[in-house]
């Protein structure tokens, strides 16, 4: 799963697949799901991020995370 904030477009785009989205469908003003081929969810795209999430905080909770990358 990768998190990956957009400044210049104020937007979030929550990667939770390789696969490829071949469907996107909006389901609340400014939030889009993409899937792929075989209707799975692979990421989510937030618009207005910051006026809707408090992107100053990240909390992960009892994730079985083998590896953690934080890139700036």
């Amino acid at each position: 799963m990768k998190l990956n904030y957009y400044p210049d477009t104020d937007s979030l785009y929550i990667d939770l697949s390789e696969k490829v989205s071949t469907e996107s469908q909006e389901i609340s003003e400014g939030v889009v799901v993409d899937y792929d081929s075989e209707g799975n969810i692979v990421g989510l795209d937030i618009d207005n991020a910051s006026k809707k999430l408090n992107l100053s905080e990240l909390v992960i909770t009892k994730m079985p995370i083998v590896s953690q990358k934080i890139t700036v």
